[in-house]
């Protein structure tokens, strides 16, 4: 989709980004620019309506997807589960993905974690907004106190006296939101005693060069935290509803998840079914996420 694709930017595992708007026109469009291609495969990653669309449409000779798939009679090569393929019940999203490929003989047993490119370009924008020398100097905690789902938000109000913490600390805290977001922004500055850097402007590139210079991040599950993970930050990753399993952090740099268990989890997370409020985030302790600071920190 045409707003996150700007995140490869300057990949060099990249050769070439074809990006989508809404709408169906435009739809239509970028399917006639796959079939032009004449690509030989096709991998459905995804497995919704619009990435089944596309990969019919490519014409591609082989098409790859889970026999799980809508339409699964769309594709000429159907692997039964990551689980299968790894020999394992309980599979991240990276494997579930990395299964497609090596199910057609592609060596994936190395597990690569995920990888994002820092542009210079991106570097030197957030550099002139930070306007001050806490963006070179790495001296600050990256956060992002919002999340799509309830069940997945911790509190601003914990986030504030984590944002009190790291002071003690002498790390500066930045917290990030989008626009939508940005009353959770200004709940976090004002519950909060010490200075705040935020912002609720910054490009997806923007976002992961501001992330590659953090000392730290910390954070609720979100693609955010994930965009950190790629760019080898520490992050301290706080989890609600959603699959632990599935959603850690995918990468070699120190990281920590900080739960709260309860026999419900995971679940959709839309609603809370069991409680009406979502315990499992609500329940998570300040004092674990410090400890968790802790623990990366040193």
């Amino acid at each position: 989709e045409d707003w996150v694709a700007p995140l490869l930017e300057g990949h060099d595992a990249v050769d070439n980004v074809i990006s989508v708007g809404k709408g169906s026109a435009e739809r239509w469009k970028t399917a006639w620019n796959l079939r032009q291609h004449r690509y030989d495969v096709a991998f459905n990653l995804h497995g919704g309506t619009t990435a089944t669309f596309f990969t019919r449409a490519s014409g591609a000779r082989h098409r790859v997807g889970y026999s799980h798939y809508q339409y699964p009679f769309l594709y000429n090569h159907l692997l039964s589960s990551a689980s299968d393929f790894w020999r394992q019940e309980k599979t991240h999203s990276a494997e579930q993905q990395l299964a497609l490929l090596g199910f057609v003989g592609i060596p994936v047993n190395d597990r690569p974690k995920s990888r994002l490119a820092v542009t210079e370009k991106a570097a030197e924008q957030v550099r002139t907004t930070c306007g001050s020398g806490w963006f070179d100097s790495g001296k600050f905690v990256l956060m992002h106190p919002t999340t799509a789902f309830f069940t997945k938000q911790w509190p601003v109000e914990n986030y504030a006296r984590t944002t009190e913490f790291l002071a003690e600390r002498d790390l500066h805290t930045v917290a990030i939101t989008n626009k939508a977001e940005a009353d959770t922004l200004k709940q976090l500055v004002a519950a909060s005693k010490v200075p705040i850097t935020t912002f609720d402007d910054l490009t997806l590139p923007g976002i992961t060069a501001l992330a590659s210079k953090a000392k730290l991040f910390v954070g609720n599950d979100s693609g955010i935290a994930h965009i950190a993970a790629a760019v080898n930050t520490p992050s301290v990753v706080i989890f609600g509803s959603s699959n632990r399993d599935h959603w850690r952090p995918w990468t070699d740099a120190p990281s920590e998840i900080v739960f709260e268990e309860y026999a419900c989890q995971p679940c959709p997370g839309y609603i809370c079914e069991v409680y009406g409020e979502p315990k499992c985030i609500l329940s998570v302790r300040s004092e674990a996420v410090f400890s968790a600071i802790n623990r990366l920190l040193s």
